[in-house]
């Protein structure tokens, strides 16, 4: 009689290269010791031991099913650890520390927007300006400046985690915020200076926004603002790859200018530069239309993205918290 069974070696079946020692198949008789047994059968019986081995569990499928004891994927687990750490590093930064990061994010997001206006003019076309406003998403990224709409995920991530008080966010989000617009009205004057030609493009631009009505379209752009610079952080925070990183930051900056979104620092600076150059715009509009899509930029930030990362990574902010 034959029948078809494996075994392993004595010590549990594994050699030292991680996979099960191979046996000769063969015929084997029930008395010999090598088949003691074998696929339960009786004294005498002759079995055939045809041995197969599983291979190893490969790197892919391991990183698929995760190698470490959280509850959620490996990835997400790091990317977790990386959002909090990074935010509650901004939470505790002094003052001085905010207002040059801020001041200096308000400089290179102005990069962006004189590589949005040199496009506009020439082509005319939003979406090829949006391309390139993108240019001050990436400064901004590799020279870790920020924009206020930026410090809606990681510092509420610390916070959350109580690795951070209410008074250092406000202080973040205070300070970042006029550090930004700072930093961005001195740049339009240089650039309004440096580039006169462009004073009827940037005139129109900025009317765009400050003559939208208020309604529920305003609105709408506006979170979307929010939550779209919202989302590009995170997927910055979601890979190590530089490479990753600035393809995350092109999207950004795509959607955010090339489709026209309300944005409370991008499209500020704009506002300026036209007032700068004589746009029969007031800095009165320019606040009735910046209070409303500040408050709708954050709604949107902290609604579409944060509030469902945070629900998502709720066990890892429980674990965090307790140790």
């Amino acid at each position: 009689m034959t029948g078809s069974c494996s075994r392993g070696t004595g010590t549990g079946g594994w050699g030292s290269g991680g996979s099960r020692d191979a046996c000769a198949p063969g015929l084997y008789t029930h008395g010999d010791p090598r088949a003691a047994g074998l696929c339960g059968r009786g004294a005498g019986e002759t079995v055939r031991h045809e041995h197969t081995t599983e291979p190893p569990v490969s790197d892919d499928r391991r990183r698929e099913v995760g190698e470490s004891d959280e509850v959620v994927e490996d990835e997400l687990a790091e990317s977790f650890d990386a959002t909090v750490s990074e935010g509650a590093e901004r939470l505790q930064r002094p003052w001085r520390i905010v207002l040059i990061t801020g001041f200096f994010g308000g400089l290179e997001v102005g990069l962006g927007v004189a590589a949005y206006l040199a496009v506009l003019h020439q082509t005319g076309d939003h979406l090829l300006a949006g391309v390139a406003f993108s240019i001050g998403l990436i400064a901004l990224l590799l020279a870790h400046s920020e924009l206020f709409t930026e410090n809606f995920l990681m510092p509420i991530a610390a916070l959350v985690a109580r690795e951070g008080t209410v008074g250092q966010l406000a202080r973040l989000w205070g300070g970042t915020l006029v550090a930004n617009l700072a930093g961005g009205w001195v740049f339009m004057w240089l650039l309004t200076t440096a580039f006169p030609q462009w004073n009827d493009t940037l005139a129109e631009a900025a009317l765009h926004y400050v003559e939208a009505p208020f309604g529920l379209q305003s609105i709408v752009l506006a979170v979307l603002g929010g939550s779209t610079i919202t989302l590009m952080t995170r997927m910055q925070q979601g890979t190590d790859s530089e490479p990753a990183k600035i393809v995350a930051t092109v999207i950004g900056g795509f959607l955010l200018a090339g489709l026209q979104l309300f944005h409370s620092i991008l499209d500020s600076l704009l506002i300026f530069g036209a007032i700068q150059s004589g746009a029969d715009i007031t800095y009165l509009q320019w606040l009735g239309w910046f209070g409303y899509t500040l408050l709708f930029n954050v709604l949107g930030g902290m609604l579409l993205v944060t509030a469902l990362r945070l629900l998502r990574t709720k066990e890892l902010f429980q674990q965090r918290r307790s140790n």
